[in-house]
């Protein structure tokens, strides 16, 4: 289980096992085995786990950093509490010994956390509040399994390996699996913010976080900006702790932008960034992220590659343990493959955009809100002859959006935007699985999850409510596993300042005026730190992190993509209707419109069961 998670913890293994007590007034006392891969970053010659507290009666493993260790430390050796060593993870011990399961709330970091408690004879587990990093476990008669990765899992003599049909229907909605599901049935991913209790072989799930998303921020603007100006700036001073090289990825775009020019307000030299570029220019970002680097005066490295599909295919589906369809997790992998070569950590500006308002997709909910109350016009663009009118294949394509938009409008706010989003929307899906499929798949709608998250600011306006929905949904499930997958295959620690709780809370609470305004979102971002960027930062477009799917499925995987969808192995799985699939790709490559992101979504799946569902268990190896 530990030999197949090497890529997270190159430099160190460890650890505890202890067995079955003989039973007592209080019953059996379970027994427990640790293990645990580390990667160094703070006490590198020390603070190799697992970790216990003085006696051995608490003993715990976890993947992740604690920003705020030193202030919980010196406050837990004012108690009396003797330390080893210099790293975080055994702060979480003696924390743990004074607080119980409430130690959760008051870490400020990113982490999974497994903690035993012999004296109690339970297992505790907790993941960070915005899922940075993973957890995920099942639960059987008399047994509790648990790991950072599904693969490790696997490992387990006789683990099943069934495909959980609610998982899969989700998967086609959000290009992810959301928790607390995974792709195998009985395996299932500790949700973010919460904690899980195993004892008298029980599992009881929590929550630990619950914030208030309906509070908006009581003072002036004034206020909220010099609030957030020194929140950040601490934010980015926190996560600057580190014993190994440093750096930052920098896109050119105003989130990785500002989380450099912050690092160098405190760095004692350079801050090193680094930059991917793309032959093909819609896709390449690296003007801008030189212009930046130049503005900071950084130690900028910037690397030139050809994303090629063919290549990186069998190794994202080796290390994403599930189905994943963001393609931006192409790029990521290139970025984070060539950081590592000079750094161990690095910053990013992931959050930026669901704290702050910046993707395109909310200023179409602004828009779709105030049609909402202009009936005549609503029912003018939702009419079918305007989607008649041909567009082009192209995804980025004005017209194509704009149609894509218009046809959602007939919806409430909430499903307009799951229709926005989604890869497959309800009625494509109803068309793709074949009968036999359908028969299998409970009565839940994937709607659900959204809605949930929805529901904890249902008091606020309908774009703030959808991006505080992204930052439970989306954000966690999608980009944080996307982020955390890509840069832990190639032993990089990626952390994102942004997500600092307190950053989280205090933005989550600004009005959506302050954030977005005629079009623009991010405006009071600019109003805290527009003196640190060029000005063309700030107002340059916004652009995703992508590659040229839909040229690739016309060409460079055409071939792959006919030889994987359309045969008998792909087929007798009995998930998809064979036309349906044969219909989506004829249209795609006679550029009647663009499927890019839906025949990635079930290529990867499809080559995601042959390695993982076809084959033998997957032993460990060597980034592929």
């Amino acid at each position: 289980m530990t030999d197949v998670l090497r890529h997270r913890g190159p430099d160190d293994e460890g650890f505890y096992r202890s067995e079955c007590a003989v039973a007592d007034a209080r019953g059996t006392r379970p027994g427990v085995a640790f293990g645990f891969r580390r990667l160094a970053i703070i006490d590198l010659a020390l603070a190799n786990q697992p970790l216990s507290n003085e006696d051995g009666t608490v003993w715990v493993v976890f993947n992740g950093e604690i920003y705020n260790f030193r202030a919980l430390r010196r406050r837990l050796e004012g108690a009396g509490h003797v330390f080893r060593t210099r790293g975080d993870g055994e702060t979480i011990v003696h924390l743990y010994e004074d607080l119980g399961v409430e130690c959760f709330a008051h870490l400020n970091g990113m982490f999974a956390i497994a903690i035993w408690d012999a004296r109690q004879g339970r297992l505790v587990l907790g993941r960070d509040r915005l899922g940075k990093k993973p957890l995920v476990y099942r639960c059987e008669p008399n047994r509790l399994l648990f790991a950072s990765e599904l693969k490790s899992l696997l490992q387990v003599p006789g683990m099943p390996r069934d495909i959980d049909p609610t998982a899969l229907d989700h998967y086609l909605t959000y290009q992810y699996i959301p928790h607390p599901w995974t792709i195998f049935q009985g395996m299932r991913k500790l949700p973010p913010g919460h904690f899980a209790v195993y004892e008298n072989e029980r599992l009881v799930v929590d929550r630990y976080w619950t914030p208030d998303f309906n509070a908006e921020f009581s003072g002036s603007e004034q206020e909220a900006i010099e609030t957030l100006r020194a929140t950040l700036e601490s934010a980015v001073a926190l996560r600057m702790q580190s014993d190994v090289p440093l750096g930052a990825f920098l896109s050119g775009g105003v989130d990785s932008s500002l989380v450099v020019a912050l690092m160098q307000r405190q760095a004692r030299q350079p801050v090193r960034t680094f930059a991917i570029g793309f032959p093909v220019r819609e896709y390449d970002e690296t003007h801008y992220a030189r212009r930046v680097a130049a503005h900071l005066q950084t130690d900028h490295h910037e690397f030139q590659v050809t994303p090629d599909g063919l290549e990186i295919l069998p190794q994202l589906v080796w290390y994403y343990d599930e189905p994943f369809a963001d393609s931006s997790a192409i790029p990521t992998w290139y970025v984070a493959q060539l950081t590592r070569q000079h750094v161990t950590v690095a910053l990013s500006g992931d959050g930026g955009d669901e704290l702050f308002a910046g993707y395109p997709r909310y200023r179409a909910a602004a828009l779709g809100q105030w049609l909402d109350r202009l009936t005549p016009i609503k029912r003018l663009l939702n009419a079918r002859w305007w989607q008649r009118i041909p567009s082009s294949a192209r995804q980025k394509s004005k017209i194509r959006q704009f149609k894509r938009f218009s046809e959602a409008l007939g919806l409430s706010p909430g499903r307009r935007y799951l229709n926005w989003i989604s890869t497959f929307h309800v009625a494509r899906r109803a068309a793709l699985y074949a009968e036999s499929f359908l028969e299998q798949l409970p009565d839940a709608d994937p709607y659900q999850f959204l809605d949930a998250a929805l529901k904890t600011a249902e008091r606020r306006d309908a774009v703030t409510a959808i991006c505080l929905a992204d930052l439970q949904t989306y954000l966690p499930c999608d980009l944080m596993t996307k982020v955390d997958i890509a840069s832990m295959a190639h032993s990089l620690e990626c952390r994102q300042p942004f997500l600092d709780v307190r950053v989280v809370e205090l933005a989550a609470a600004l009005p959506l005026e302050w954030k977005l305004r005629r079009g623009r979102g991010k405006r009071i971002l600019r109003r805290a730190f527009g003196d640190l960027l060029p000005d063309e930062i700030w107002t340059r477009p916004k652009m995703g992190f992508g590659v040229p799917l839909d040229h690739w499925f016309r060409h460079e995987l055409r071939a792959l993509t006919h030889d994987v969808l359309l045969d008998d192995t792909a087929r007798g799985r009995g998930f998809f209707r064979e036309d349906s699939v044969a219909e989506l790709i004829r249209q795609h490559e006679a550029s009647e419109f663009d499927h890019a992101y839906r025949l990635w979504a079930l290529l990867f799946l499809e080559l995601w069961m042959r390695e993982w569902c076809d084959s033998p268990i997957q032993p460990a190896r060597k980034n592929r």
